[in-house]
């Protein structure tokens, strides 16, 4: 985005203010609300206090998702306005990288704002975007994000859940799917719902799924399952908080402490 050289790169906040400039560009383009604006300063100050870097406890969770999405039998990347103005080229990685469908689910839903999501995946290497149908919902939601793909979301088993989204995290896990899910707070519903919850921020959570499906893709079936079957998730919610609660400051003790576990 023609916006973003005027941020150098050597700028302490480069790829917080980065990330800004590519939320506020989406609202213009009709990608992202005004509300995305404000989810994503809240993510902010959760990424500043994790050290604004991938902890050990979260890699390990990229993996195991990774293994997940290598596993399932029909993977599916759920995608809002943030996630497609940040990442859409890490989304259509793993997507390629995994024969995952995307589709676009959202909160504020409108047809245009769909299509406009949409679209900029395609700009990005999409060849399929899922989401325009809506001829589903998802059982127990009375909003917008209830509508889904018959042959997307609701007929997934494994189904990536990048940003916070608390009540369509519960509802898809009543429905017996194995959800991964990214959050940077582990304590919210999102994060303590998910099978796998990766508490990272989307920026780099994303690609580093992605490229551990890339590394893991001649792995048999059985190495998969051994990655998955030894993933403890309440150490992994555990590590971040301790994380989160030592801030920053004491991000070299507690990162210490997090990859011993």
């Amino acid at each position: 985005m023609s916006d973003e050289v005027e941020v150098p790169e050597d700028h302490p906040r480069y790829q917080s203010l980065l990330t800004r400039h590519r939320i506020e560009a989406g609202v213009e383009k009709g990608i992202t609300s005004q509300q995305g604006l404000i989810a994503e300063g809240r993510g902010e100050a959760f990424d500043y206090l994790l050290g604004e870097e991938t902890i050990p406890s979260a890699d390990e969770a990229e993996r195991v998702a990774a293994a997940y999405f290598l596993l399932a039998e029909h993977p599916v990347i759920s995608v809002n306005g943030n996630v497609a103005a940040l990442v859409p080229e890490a989304v259509v990685d793993l997507a390629e990288a995994t024969g995952a469908d995307v589709e676009v689910n959202l909160f504020g839903r409108t047809e245009e704002r769909v299509r406009a999501i949409a679209e900029h995946l395609r700009e990005h290497g999409a060849e399929d975007v899922k989401g325009l149908t809506a001829d589903a919902r998802i059982p127990g939601l009375s909003h917008e994000r209830a509508k889904v793909d018959s042959d997307g979301i609701y007929d997934a088993d494994v189904v990536l859940v990048p940003l916070e989204d608390g009540d369509r995290a519960e509802a898809l896990g009543e429905m017996g799917k194995t959800e991964v899910v990214i959050d940077l707070n582990p304590l919210s519903r999102s994060a303590q719902t998910a099978t796998v919850p990766i508490i990272d921020n989307v920026v780099r959570a994303v690609p580093n799924v992605a490229a551990h499906a890339r590394d893991l893709r001649g792995a048999s079936r059985e190495e998969l399952e051994e990655i998955v079957a030894g993933f403890d998730r309440e150490a992994t919610l555990a590590a971040a908080e301790r994380r989160l609660r030592g801030g920053a400051l004491d991000r070299d003790g507690e990162a210490g402490r997090d990859g011993a576990e």
